[in-house]
């Protein structure tokens, strides 16, 4: 069976994924990047930044670069990719399906129309129902949604609130097929004990003192300003709090925390170095209202790192990946209160921490790469 897989530009959450397919040789994969070259170093506006990721991320399978005409390239709005030779080049390679991650650009969409009832047309998307408002504007939307998913013949879902989403929107329980949102468990928890230690350490942060990490854009939807008031509320002098990260609320947050010693900052950084930072932790918070946080792949990471974690309801795997008080804590989105109150708690002990953090590094073992690529190769096999 030959597979295309279309996905706007390599990322290091699929491209791990294309690799394992492509070394277990089950199916034959091209995939095919509709951002075009350029992608391999693009601005990103939530980091404010050109962004070149330090892993390889091209390796082990077969790909073709798009030319995008898009006067404005890029993934942020559905006139960013115009890919005018991409189903020529796609029915060049006469693949058995194809695979669109994303329907909201303009050439993923022609892609899943044009081959609607030629190939079997399978689709990976995260969105939830998480930011669902009512009114006509959500009535509109939904009239959109189901005509989309219409052309869709199966559908990969990451989780609960990702499947409830396209249950909503159509697809029927035999479209559906568990896939789970995955990072490289073993990448992040690999020790990294040593740096981790240079990184307290450089930070001024004692051994004994607990370490809580905000890792992402310094942008509205992530709410980092709700963590720092909650971490202002707690007024203790043996928790320390560190925002990883670029983005417009940047110099909001660092002139609020100007005069208190624990509050650290530290600029984007690459994936490298990403899992002795997470070791560095004892607890990681991802607090985000939204709209549009759909999974939160950080969770993933820091638990793969073995790190309780504390996050908001509106975070797209809070219903899979936290347990109340097994691994960390899921508070209500917004509320200062319940998040002060759960910070609290969780920070009451590291011993209680490296419990949860133990769970965690457990718990997220399950959600990896190889069930995706299972997953995706029964279903082609099924097709054959």
């Amino acid at each position: 069976m030959r597979l295309a897989i279309i996905t706007t530009h390599p990322i290091q959450y699929y491209a791990p994924m294309f690799k394992l397919l492509n070394e277990r040789g089950n199916i034959n994969i091209k995939v095919f990047y509709t951002w075009g070259e350029n992608a391999l170093n693009k601005y990103d506006p939530g980091f404010n930044k050109t962004i070149k990721w330090d892993i390889p991320l091209l390796d082990g399978y077969s790909y073709e670069w798009v030319q995008n005409t898009s006067t404005d390239p890029g993934s942020h709005h559905y006139k960013g990719i115009i890919n005018p030779e991409l189903i020529s080049q796609i029915k060049k390679w006469q693949p058995d399906a194809v695979l669109v991650y994303g329907w909201a650009y303009h050439s993923h969409l022609k892609v899943i129309r044009h081959f609607k009832n030629k190939v079997p047309v399978l689709f990976r998307g995260d969105s939830t129902l998480l930011d669902e408002q009512k009114g006509v504007k959500n009535l509109i939307k939904s009239i959109l949604l189901k005509w989309v998913y219409r052309h869709i013949d199966h559908a990969f879902y990451a989780g609960t609130n990702n499947k409830n989403y396209f249950k909503k929107y159509g697809l029927k329980e035999n479209q559906l097929s568990f896939a789970p949102h995955a990072i490289d468990n073993f990448r992040f928890g690999a020790d990294n004990s040593d740096d981790a230690i240079l990184l307290r350490k450089k930070l001024a942060i004692p051994d004994h003192h607990i370490l809580i990490l905000f890792s992402g854009k310094l942008e509205e939807k992530k709410s980092p300003e709700l963590l720092l008031d909650a971490f202002l509320s707690l007024k203790d002098a043996t928790l320390h709090l560190l925002f990883l990260g670029n983005g417009v609320f940047e110099e909001k947050l660092k002139s609020k925390a100007a005069s208190v010693q624990n509050i650290h900052f530290m600029e984007f950084q690459n994936q490298s170095v990403m899992p002795s930072i997470y070791q560095a932790c004892d607890l990681f918070c991802l607090p985000s209202k939204g709209p549009g946080e759909t999974w939160g792949l950080a969770v993933n990471e820091a638990m793969a790192c073995g790190k309780a974690v504390l996050v908001s309801d509106k975070v797209g795997c809070s219903i899979d990946l936290v347990k109340n008080e097994y691994n960390g804590m899921i508070f209500k989105s917004g509320n200062l209160e319940d998040l002060s109150e759960k910070l609290n708690k969780l920070t009451t002990s590291k011993d209680l921490l490296r419990q949860y953090g133990a769970k965690s590094r457990e718990l997220i073992m399950d959600w990896n790469f190889s069930k995706i690529a299972e997953a995706v190769e029964n279903k082609l096999k099924a097709l054959s």
